[in-house]
């Protein structure tokens, strides 16, 4: 029997979905966060959810650190672990503010968690201490992305950090976002040469770490999640970003519905799939970018909610060589 293309995930949260995220090197299991205060852990190919454990309040992000463990952070301040294969859930410690991105850094093998209290703080996952706190004075950390020892740091001040993890005792560098709107998410390119950001005004783009006149002049941003009704121009935020590492093309998801790949490098948009239920929340492509999840979310934009009010969801696109590959 042939695989259908898309498939709707079963048992979805029942508020906005705040994180998607794949395990690694598989695309059959699917860990999900949400402001149900949830972590939910599902298995795709049979289309159950496995596991759920719950933080005290809505849960802002959550990551795999390795197949059986995850980490996910909040607006409870605390930083969680779970066992998949025990169910034990720890503490492993606390912000003084919610904690908005939780990334795991394989070259440090640490966690690393941002906040709104303006820090970054690198955690040992196996000594389950806070072994460095790192002040990204440039305002509430909103969005962070690491590759091997690069990180990046997108702040509410419209500030972009840029860190060196084996040196972490001053950033490498502190660049304005060359978007003139609220940062929405950062993620770093797979090739380790930049990062793509994207803004709540409709706008994605594609910066280098190479401060040299020649890498710099390779930077530039583009209109998108834009959509024309009646000589009327709406524009919509751009909540998510993620790459497919084989062909280092990229989606984005908006509060339009809409899922658009890019291929970033040749300026060109490869495929728009179609309008899905409410806003993208978040997306993920599998490691070998076989898969793409794709959580919708009515997070409150609209003037005039609609009715009857959009139930969160999450689908799971396996997406061809042809929306993907650059042409």
């Amino acid at each position: 029997m042939a695989r259908k293309p898309e498939l709707q995930i079963l048992n979805p949260p029942s508020d906005v979905i705040s994180a998607v995220k794949f395990a690694p090197k598989t695309n059959q299991f699917l860990l999900v966060s949400s402001w149900d205060t949830s972590v939910r852990l599902y298995d795709v190919v049979n289309n159950t959810l496995r596991h759920k454990f719950f933080h005290s309040s809505p849960v802002l992000d959550c990551t795999f650190m390795d197949s059986v463990k995850t980490v996910s952070g909040g607006l409870d301040n605390s930083v969680m672990l779970y066992d998949l294969n025990t169910h034990n859930e720890s503490i492993l410690g606390t912000h003084d503010a919610a904690v908005k991105c939780v990334e795991y850094a394989g070259m440090v093998n640490g966690i690393l968690t941002g906040s709104w209290d303006r820090t970054v703080k690198m955690w040992d996952a196996r000594g389950k201490e806070c072994v460095g706190t790192y002040d990204q004075s440039a305002g509430k950390v909103y969005a962070m992305s690491c590759i091997e020892e690069r990180l990046v740091v997108a702040t509410s001040d419209r500030k972009v950090l840029i860190w060196d993890l084996r040196h972490m005792g001053n950033y490498i560098a502190r660049r304005e976002s060359s978007l003139k709107y609220q940062t929405r998410t950062v993620r770093c390119f797979p090739n380790k040469e930049g990062f793509v950001m994207s803004s709540i005004e409709g706008r994605v783009a594609l910066e280098y770490f190479d401060p040299s006149p020649e890498s710099q002049k390779k930077k530039f941003a583009f209109k998108c999640h834009r959509v024309k009704e009646n000589d009327i121009e709406r524009i919509y935020p751009v909540n998510a970003i993620s790459f497919h590492n084989v062909y280092h093309t990229f989606a984005t998801g908006g509060s339009d519905g809409f899922v658009n790949i890019w291929d970033g490098f040749n300026k060109k948009r490869l495929c728009q799939f179609h309008m899905y239920d409410s806003s993208i929340s978040s997306l993920c492509f599998s490691d070998d970018g076989s898969a793409l999840a794709i959580a919708c979310s009515y997070m409150d934009e609209a003037e005039n909610p609609p009715e009857p009010y959009p139930e969160p969801t999450v689908y799971v696109r396996y997406v061809s060589e042809q929306e993907t590959r650059p042409k």
